[in-house]
């Protein structure tokens, strides 16, 4: 896939700031061994989670593009997932999660392109092509799930993060680059491992976002369904393990029944999950998400809501009563004794908007050192002003050229001359432009009239309260710079030979001319690869029921590298039973 050329439109309606996240598969840099431990993982998971994963699982395979034998191309993959109104991008391993989310809301998968390395091949931390098109892909293909999916993204883009869930973030991408960095210093990864350790004991009240992550890593990644007593496996972190995904249908993992509780479960990235969570049916999980959403400041506003995106020290908005949406960096609230935000402040490029659409002459060019605004009911007549009547209006002088002096309720006193008013669709002002503007509480002057000219933003309260702006197109959000980046790898000229072996087996795999025969082949690897075990396995595959005396010689070939190398033993072994007894077998 390359960045000016999608082959589906989903991806060409994406914002910019989502967009910038997209970088091009560059398919040629699968090398053979990525391709041959494709193949590995994709044999091994379609035989043993035909017997644990959920039927949508297979299913899901054939429907999107998802092949046994090769890594799959986006152009591919692309094709068929618009018929289930679904595509897919690639991105350099971990992005940010409301980022993720947003991309879900877009019915976009996102797609870590690399693939692990061979030392790697049961599990890695970071994000990589089998994890997302083998473990995410095949499951949207169930509709009730795509849903889930699309409808988790929408919500969860929203989650007001902390700085705690920043730094999180930056720590887990650099880990997952230098565990998948060929060569990486261990003592580098030790001081990764120990920045997130150092992290996750930070103790403090979990942010929306670290909880709605939560529910993300117990149902999209590690979840299971069913019954607690039989469940099936549709999370991709386990349908991309072939490690884990054994390891979490035995006793030694908890199962518990999924509740909106397990949004206050934490995970460890870098360790095998000691319990897991059932949903009777994907129906369920929308029913819980929704559960979880009617808690957020997203739907429920109020102090907790702006004091949530104050402690955030990032860019998010509160919509009013009237509806107006002001976005910008939210630094100050001042509530009264009953916990009312009275006023609030931000600080730097703010915009306006109404139901996502920046107002005419009211984007971060007319605000640009930010904006402040009392709140609530006007004093003695226990009336907020976009519920005045035009007579109550006019008795009071809110109308245009007019000097007007009133108090709100909670003792803040504005006077000024009223220049012009902005109405929502139901006619309610929204906002109140004041020239020579004097605005106090108590003692505090909130306002003076050398500032400049005073915007009122019109609302009793804050109904709503999220993360990013109402109005993408409002803010220059095209600004990622990731502080790592996945590296390339440089490979010596003995790593390009085994390189030319595995593409010579593929080829005779294939029907097409390779450079060497099997047996040349076998007799290059055990002379100057001794310890490659997966190239065996490959050749294994191909002679096994056709040639019983090379068939015998690469066995013991396999045999002796088990007795040499005991921590892989079980991965030789799983494979050789994959050729016995898979109906892969060629």
């Amino acid at each position: 896939m390359s960045l000016n050329i999608a082959s589906n439109p989903l991806i060409d309606r994406l914002p910019a700031h989502l967009k910038q996240f997209i970088k091009p598969q560059n398919y040629e840099e699968y090398t053979p061994i990525n391709q041959a431990v494709w193949r590995y993982v994709m044999r091994k998971n379609t035989t043993s989670l035909s017997k644990v994963a959920h039927n949508s699982y297979l299913n899901g395979l054939k429907k999107t593009g998802i092949s046994i034998d090769k890594i799959p191309s986006m152009y591919g993959m692309n094709r068929i997932l618009k018929e289930i109104g679904w595509a897919a991008v690639a991105v350099d391993g971990f992005i940010p999660p409301n980022a993720f989310m947003e991309f879900q809301a877009y019915n976009i998968l996102v797609i870590a392109s690399d693939i692990r390395q061979l030392e790697n091949i049961e599990y890695t931390p970071a994000p990589d092509i089998i994890h997302e098109a083998a473990g995410h892909a095949p499951i949207i293909a169930n509709p009730d799930y795509a849903e889930y999916l699309r409808r988790f993204g929408k919500i969860g883009c929203k989650a007001i993060s902390s700085k705690k869930d920043y730094d999180m973030y930056e720590a887990v991408r650099t880990l997952s680059i230098l565990k998948e960095a060929y060569g990486t210093n261990p003592k580098e990864i030790e001081e990764a491992e120990r920045k997130i350790e150092e992290l996750q004991n930070q103790k403090e009240n979990p942010s929306e976002m670290a909880l709605i992550r939560n529910l993300h890593w117990w149902t999209v990644e590690y979840g299971l369904i069913g019954t607690v007593d039989e469940p099936r496996i549709y999370g991709a972190g386990l349908l991309s393990s072939i490690g884990e995904s054994e390891w979490c249908m035995t006793n030694n993992v908890k199962k518990l029944p999924y509740s909106p509780d397990a949004a206050f479960q934490d995970f460890d990235i870098t360790k095998p999950q000691p319990q897991l969570f059932v949903t009777p049916d994907f129906a369920y999980l929308c029913q819980v998400l929704e559960e979880f959403a009617d808690t957020m400041a997203l739907r429920k506003g109020g102090h907790r809501g702006l004091a949530k995106l104050i402690e955030s020290e990032n860019l998010g908005t509160i919509e009013l009563s009237t509806g107006l949406q002001i976005s910008g960096v939210f630094t100050r609230m001042i509530k009264n004794e009953d916990n009312e935000v009275i006023y609030f402040e931000t600080s730097g490029p703010t915009a306006l908007s109404f139901r996502e659409k920046e107002l005419i002459g009211h984007g971060i060019e007319a605000h640009p050192n930010g904006l402040r605004s009392p709140l609530g009911k006007l004093k003695g007549i226990n009336l907020a002003i976009e519920n005045m009547s035009p007579r109550d209006l006019k008795a009071y002088n809110f109308y245009d050229g007019e000097y007007i002096e009133f108090e709100f309720e909670s003792g803040i006193t504005i006077a000024g001359t009223n220049i012009t008013g902005i109405r929502n669709i139901k006619g309610e002002l929204i906002l109140i432009q004041f020239s020579e503007c004097t605005i106090k509480y108590k003692d505090e002057y909130l306002f003076k009239p050398e500032w400049g000219t005073f915007d009122l933003a019109v609302g009793k309260e804050i109904v709503s309260a999220f993360s990013g702006p109402a109005d993408d197109n409002s803010f220059d959000l095209v600004t990622h710079n990731p502080s790592s980046v996945t590296a390339q790898r440089i490979y010596s000229e003995k790593e390009k030979d085994l390189h030319s072996l595995y593409s010579s087996v593929k080829n005779i795999r294939e029907g097409k001319n390779a450079t060497f025969s099997l047996e040349a082949v076998f007799e290059i690897l055990e002379k100057d690869h001794p310890n490659d075990w997966l190239l065996p396995l490959e050749i294994y595959e191909l002679v096994y029921d056709r040639d019983s005396i090379f068939a015998s010689q690469v066995l013991e070939h396999l045999k002796n590298i088990q007795s040499k190398r005991p921590n892989i033993k079980h991965l030789i072994s799983s494979g050789i039973d994959t050729v016995v007894n898979s109906e892969f077998t060629v």
